[in-house]
């Protein structure tokens, strides 16, 4: 049409021969958009404009789960179905057991006392008949290392390693015998020893026990850790070991060799003089019922 137009005009131009002004392109844009707009009738815009409002989107299908993850899913609820009733189960096992852990306990106290009793007994009606009460030798003893590695003679070296006192300030529980008692005196230049009383004994595993599980170091924080080690001798919690202990009892070997030898710091204000045998004002040999004293320094 705009060719057209031009050649119109270039012809009436032509042909008239006066000169006509040329038609600009934004005139001739709206005469184009009107032109559309009438060839193209009414009826055919309005329904497009409704088709498009009216046509929606397909809903999304959500696909059926596979078949693989419907058994993880019954598998996961099935574990944990039967974890929650083996939890269940092993609290209530737990729970008993720690009855009978406490009545165990209770007996044990009742055992110390009545011992200590007895004790006193005998002494006030030796005392009463004008006679001395000379009580039983102590069947326990607890050993420290107080000197090096230097300048120590072979069979003291020899005895030390059998009791496990490897380092300074090492500490052990021994059975005393008569073989035991030989040990101690030869080794006696360089250790101190004693008859500890119950406190002591109970404070020392307590504090520092460790059980030796696999030959390897294991803190005793739970009773398992005991039951799985010494289960098969009766020995299910630690106050069934303290009392194996203290007691000296018939499984005594395995308690002690359970129990890992005691890594005790340096006596709280000091020590007087190694070299000096302690009633000579020192610090090694046998100090009797003294070394709960120098313990609870060291513990």
């Amino acid at each position: 049409k705009k060719k057209k137009k031009k050649k119109e005009a270039v012809v009436s131009t032509q042909s008239t021969g006066e000169a006509v002004e040329p038609v600009q392109d934004e005139e001739m844009a709206v005469s184009d958009d009107e032109d559309i707009a009438e060839e193209v009738p009414a009826e055919v815009v309005a329904p497009v404009q409704e088709t498009r409002k009216t046509v929606k989107a397909p809903a999304m299908v959500v696909p059926a789960k596979p078949a693989s993850l419907l058994k993880k899913e019954a598998r996961a609820a099935e574990l944990a179905s039967k974890t929650a009733a083996s939890s269940k189960k092993l609290a209530t096992l737990k729970a008993a057991r720690r009855k009978e852990i406490v009545k165990k306990t209770a007996k044990y106290y009742k055992q110390y006392e009545a011992a200590d009793k007895e004790e006193v007994r005998l002494a006030r009606e030796a005392k009463a008949n004008g006679n001395y009460y000379v009580p039983a030798e102590a069947r326990l003893a607890f050993v420290v290392r107080l000197r090096g590695v230097n300048n120590i003679p072979p069979k003291p070296r020899k005895i030390m390693k059998l009791m496990r006192l490897r380092q300074i300030n090492n500490g052990v529980f021994v059975k005393l015998n008569k073989a035991s008692k030989e040990m101690l005196r030869i080794a006696e230049p360089y250790i101190t020893f004693g008859y500890p009383n119950l406190k002591t004994v109970r404070e020392l595993i307590y504090k520092r026990g460790f059980g030796k599980v696999n030959g390897q170091r294991v803190a005793i924080n739970d009773n398992t850790v005991i039951e799985q080690a010494l289960g098969k001798y009766g020995i299910v919690c630690i106050e069934d070991l303290i009392h194996e202990i203290f007691t000296v009892g018939p499984h005594f070997k395995q308690a002690n060799n359970f129990l890992w030898h005691f890594k005790l710091s340096c006596a709280k204000g000091g020590l007087r003089k190694i070299n000096n045998h302690f009633v000579e004002g020192g610090d090694f040999g046998n100090r009797e019922h003294f070394i709960n004293n120098i313990v609870r320094r060291m513990n």
